[in-house]
């Protein structure tokens, strides 16, 4: 079943780093390809349109992870059959490192991060498990709290100072598909608090951020893959129902994605054409619609994107 990938928000300036483009601002995609799960990871500059490159591999290749990071590191974590975390430096192409492990496998959910923080909440039972790392240290996770609604393939964002699910695949007969948003102060434990509501109920769609607004797009809505364009808005900070942003240039679930520090990336995901390797972007702080950025050199789909640069933790 075609499957949510995470979505987070970093900050920092890489300048001229070696292996980099000299513009700052990177987005590091980690999916599957249509042969299946894979282990690599590709970035792309956020700034300047051009097609994604090879970063490096992962330590597995697994479906469905969440993904999430500091302004130095970009974490991976859990997926299908998968409890496993792990880490690359942005600034060092190369493989990824054992961080740690989750406290359960198949915790296939949203992953949010300030610049101290990484937390991931869904379980495929479907669970409300939300749990957390701190992204400068290496080791296991750590309780934190209940989503407000249990369910998975849930999109995610974050400011400086909360995290926000929305939409989802929650529990009952056949599992249904869900509107839910609800929010967690990141600093602190506890159980999320509903923020609001989807315009519709949808899974698998993804969420990118800068430090007030945060933007939900794609997804499938139904339990099948029939995928919408529609791209949403929050105000972080407040709480309410989503505002209408625009529309993706393509229609598609179990994408990706990330932010720079004024434009969140919508990359990859499940198109009814098939997996797909675009990549749309949106300057957060108006609406239109996305426009086409590049491809993604490898067609992708259930996959995170983790970008370095975003401002929503610069707090």
């Amino acid at each position: 079943m075609p499957n949510y990938n995470g979505v987070w928000s970093l900050s920092t300036q890489y300048q001229n780093a070696t292996g980099w483009p000299n513009a700052p601002e990177i987005i590091l995609q980690a999916g599957s390809i249509s042969a299946g799960a894979t282990n690599q990871i590709q970035r792309f500059d956020v700034v300047t349109a051009g097609n994604s490159v090879d970063f490096g591999n992962l330590t597995t290749s697994k479906h469905d992870r969440a993904g999430f990071g500091s302004n130095t590191r970009a974490i991976f974590a859990g997926g299908t059959s998968n409890n496993v975390i792990e880490f690359v430096t942005f600034v060092t192409d190369g493989d990824a490192t054992d961080f740690g492990d989750l406290s359960a496998t198949n915790i296939i959910g949203g992953g949010a991060s300030n610049n101290t923080r990484g937390l991931i909440a869904g379980t495929d039972d479907p669970g409300d498990t939300i749990e957390y790392v701190t992204i400068a240290n290496t080791g296991n996770s750590t309780d934190f709290g209940n989503l407000s609604v249990a369910r998975y393939y849930n999109g995610a964002l974050a400011s400086a100072t909360r995290a926000v699910w929305g939409g989802g695949q929650a529990a009952g007969d056949g599992h249904p598909v869900n509107n839910t948003m609800d929010y967690v102060t990141i600093g602190s434990t506890g159980n999320a608090t509903d923020f609001g509501d989807l315009s519709a109920a949808r899974r698998t769609n993804a969420g990118a951020s800068s430090t007030t607004r945060g933007i939900f797009g794609g997804g499938y809505s139904d339990t099948g893959t029939t995928a919408v364009n529609i791209m949403e808005y929050i105000t972080i900070g407040s709480t309410g129902n989503v505002t209408d942003f625009g529309d993706l240039t393509v229609a598609r679930g179990a994408l990706g994605a990330g932010a720079g520090s004024t434009r969140a990336m919508f990359a990859g995901g499940r198109a009814s054409g098939g997996v797909s390797n675009v990549i749309d972007f949106v300057e957060i702080a108006t609406t239109g619609n996305a426009t086409d950025f590049a491809d993604l050199s490898v067609a992708s789909e259930r996959g995170p994107c983790v970008g370095a640069n975003a401002a929503s933790v610069q707090a």
